[in-house]
């Protein structure tokens, strides 16, 4: 999937794309079925929110379940990446977040790249995120929040956020949120929420700033949120477990189109279990080849 120059133009501007309904009902039911299963593992990849047994954060599911599997090899998701970025991609992260029904927390204000660069020394924010609906997503049930034009700023000062929630952020202070909502239209458009059906697509920039409420609503939230990086732009450091950032920079190659519909053969390196050596951490910087 190609992007037109004005969609490129509208990506630059703003630091993200909206693409409502571009996976077809079918084609995200494959992927719907396959999360229940995923969830009841009590395994490392399953993060599950502070105060409940709700799964907040799948991770990996790539490489253990050949749905997912077929989904980061899907020209539709790699393809406009690819384009953006000039350059092929690995998978640094993927992740089927579950915001449940009643039970699922916020995520606070950050940037993807601000933790990236932080923990896990990405050279540069030449890496992108995927976020693919599998529930419909409405103002109720916690939906992603973008502050327009904030990935213009590059990375912005944040503060390592270990108590709020389950799963650790580098956050942005609320001060300088006011100020980029402010700065980008305030009350008119500082801060915008693409809402849509299961199956929608966002593409969003590494240093686009961006939060979710609680979901209070009676509907889940699932959906799969898929980081690119570009090769030549791959992690330095190994500071936390490979289910979280992938150590292994392969260049993505595309399926065929139809690969949600039709059971093309991938690779499941985890199918029968996680390795001990997805769980082991380096402080120490990788030394590259001259």
């Amino acid at each position: 999937m190609k992007l037109s120059q004005a969609q490129r133009d509208q990506f630059d501007l703003e630091g993200y794309l909206f693409f409502p309904g571009l996976f077809t009902t079918e084609e995200t039911r494959t992927l719907q079925s396959a999360v229940p299963d995923l969830y009841s593992r009590r395994e490392a990849y399953n993060v599950r929110e502070k105060d409940s047994q709700a799964v907040r954060t799948n991770f990996a599911a790539h490489m253990y379940s050949e749905p997912f599997a077929r989904l980061a090899r899907h020209p539709r998701m790699v393809g406009p990446v690819e384009d953006l970025l000039g350059e092929k991609l690995y998978m640094h992260q993927f992740k089927i977040n579950g915001k449940m029904a009643f039970e699922g927390d916020v995520w606070q204000w950050h940037q993807d790249y601000g933790t990236w660069l932080n923990d896990d020394l990405m050279p540069t924010e030449r890496a992108m995120n995927v976020a693919i609906f599998l529930d419909d997503v409405n103002e109720y049930n916690g939906p992603l929040m973008f502050i327009p034009g904030s990935h213009k700023k590059g990375v912005v000062e944040a503060r390592h956020d270990l108590t709020t929630t389950s799963y650790p952020l580098w956050t942005v202070d609320n001060d300088l949120i006011a100020t980029l909502v402010e700065r980008g239209g305030g009350k008119n458009g500082g801060i915008v929420s693409p809402k849509g059906p299961a199956g929608s697509m966002i593409l969003f920039h590494s240093c686009l700033v961006h939060a979710s409420s609680s979901n209070l609503s009676p509907w889940d939230r699932v959906s799969v949120y898929l980081s690119l990086c570009a090769v030549s732009n791959h992690i330095r450091r190994f500071k936390r477990p490979e289910f979280i950032a992938h150590r292994d920079f392969t260049p993505i190659q595309h399926l065929a189109d139809d690969c949600l519909l039709k059971s093309y053969p991938v690779s499941l390196p985890w199918r029968h279990g996680m390795p001990a050596s997805a769980l082991r951490t380096s402080l120490e910087e990788i030394r590259l080849a001259a």
